[in-house]
């Protein structure tokens, strides 16, 4: 248990260091023996560079999901030519079994007619 108190405690240190640092950085600048306008100035300035290094990490950002978009597209038609011409592949396949099963019916049918009209001429023979 004590070193579960104390791995916490560090963080706290840790987190109260952090604070401290950002305090005393503030402090500099606001106590500093500069002039209200340099003050100000420096302010301002520390301002737009985090307003520009934040458009940059969102430009960096917007173009890696114009890549990704891009990729993404590229990846889509590929699957789409693939799955038209599989489905052109097995339309013929298709095609192809049913000539083959059109072709053996007809043969059938033929056949019996065949049967079925000497079948007809044997029995007026007979009679």
């Amino acid at each position: 248990m004590n070193n579960e108190k104390d791995k916490k405690g560090g963080g706290k240190f840790f987190l109260g260091a952090a604070l401290g640092a950002i305090a005393g950085a503030v402090a500099g600048v606001v106590m500093a023996p500069k002039s209200g306008e340099e003050t100000r100035k420096d302010i301002k300035d520390a301002g737009c560079k985090a307003v520009n290094s934040g458009k940059d990490a969102g430009n960096k950002l917007f173009n890696k999901f114009k890549k990704a978009e891009k990729d993404i597209s590229e990846d889509k038609e590929e699957l789409e030519t693939k799955v038209e011409e599989k489905v052109a592949d097995i339309k013929e396949e298709v095609e192809e079994k049913v000539d083959e099963v059109k072709e053996e019916a007809e043969k059938k049918v033929a056949s019996t007619k065949k049967a079925a009209s000497k079948k007809a001429a044997e029995k007026k023979a007979d009679k």
